[in-house]
């Protein structure tokens, strides 16, 4: 019996099917070793990214958190007592060595000095007539030492009045601002009440307070910069580092001084100081790279010749735009800059160069 040709058809594809299926399964029984061999290999070596990263030559900065300061702040207080008539200065206004601030009512401070002086022409006649006589023979030396006595009394008190009267003018003791002004005009002052406060703002201060592990680095003289709230920087130096820390923050106090000649920066601003501390090697890091070690220590993860992963803890410099100025590696370093947070030291990767 001859089979029609549309069946042959159908049986040859039937029986190709099959064999396709039965090859298939064939095949396949290794397929699951082989996928898990591949999986582990990709759990003992997984692949990161890393980068190249340069060891160059870079000043090293010590970055403080401070506040602009007058340089010298004086309260001026009243020498003698008495009614305060004149406040020639307003307060906030500039001021030279030697102006009056407040001048108290001179009351009979001239007439005390009139006196006094009326008192030394007479002792200096006396003892004009007291040598005349000492010459002829008709005084004795000791008469004249005594007259000579009186009239260096009688120069004293004219001295002690003159002084008394000078002491109404309460005088500023340095070029500044008059920041506050105590006295009004009819107050009365006792010696030792205050008559305003003056502070030097040329040149200014910068003062901080640096920790004590950068404490070593700061010299005396320094340059140093201060970038201010309002985006202004100005230059200085370091003119004082203390030598005995603070027994409560365990950090030493330093200041910066700086010329302020238009007197355009106020006292009391924060700034944030960067002082020299020298030059070494440093490496510019992506902030991302940053990790944390076992031991808690800030660090990067790095590809060692070999291929394992190696750890290093570094030290913040600075933080810019582009990444962060870190110390703590040593020459080129292939910084892990994709995966760094999922392997462990001495773990074995495959590293594909970042993008």
């Amino acid at each position: 019996m001859r089979i029609k040709s549309q069946y042959l058809f159908v049986i040859v594809v039937m029986g190709a099917v099959v064999l396709y299926f039965v090859v298939r399964s064939l095949f396949s029984l290794g397929a699951p070793h082989t996928a898990q061999a591949k999986t582990a290999v990709q759990a003992g070596s997984p692949s990161v990214q890393a980068e190249l990263v340069p060891q160059v030559v870079r000043p090293y900065d010590v970055v403080i958190r401070g506040r602009t300061q007058a340089t010298r702040t004086v309260v001026v207080r009243s020498e003698t007592a008495g009614v305060v008539a004149e406040t020639p200065v307003l307060q906030g206004g500039f001021v030279r060595q030697g102006q009056v601030l407040c001048r108290l009512a001179v009351d009979a401070r001239q007439a005390a000095l009139d006196q006094a002086r009326a008192a030394l022409r007479s002792m200096q006649l006396a003892q004009q007539q007291n040598e005349q006589l000492a010459k002829q023979g008709f005084r004795a030396p000791t008469q004249v030492l005594q007259g000579q006595a009186n009239l260096d009394a009688a120069s004293a008190g004219v001295r002690q009045a003159e002084i008394a009267l000078a002491q109404v003018n309460i005088k500023a003791p340095f070029a500044g601002v008059f920041d506050h002004r105590d006295a009004e005009v009819g107050s009365y002052l006792s010696p030792g009440q205050s008559c305003g406060t003056v502070i030097e703002i040329d040149p200014l201060l910068v003062v901080g307070d640096v920790p004590e592990t950068q404490a070593a680095s700061i010299r005396v003289g320094a340059p140093a910069t201060a970038r201010l709230v309002s985006g202004e920087t100005l230059s200085g130096r370091i003119r004082y580092v203390s030598h005995d820390a603070d027994p409560q923050t365990r950090t030493y106090h330093l200041e910066m001084t700086l010329p302020n000649p238009r007197a355009d920066v106020r006292s009391g601003l924060s700034a944030e100081m960067h002082v020299g501390a020298g030059s070494g090697p440093a490496h510019l890091v992506p902030v991302s790279s940053l990790v944390l070690d076992s031991a808690g220590r800030q660090g990067v993860r790095y590809v060692l010749a070999d291929g394992r992963v190696g750890f290093s803890p570094v030290t913040v410099l600075e933080e810019t735009k582009d990444g962060v100025w870190v110390t703590g590696l040593s020459g080129q370093v292939e910084l892990i800059t994709v995966g760094q947070s999922y392997v462990a030291d001495g773990q074995k990767v495959r590293v594909a160069l970042a993008r």
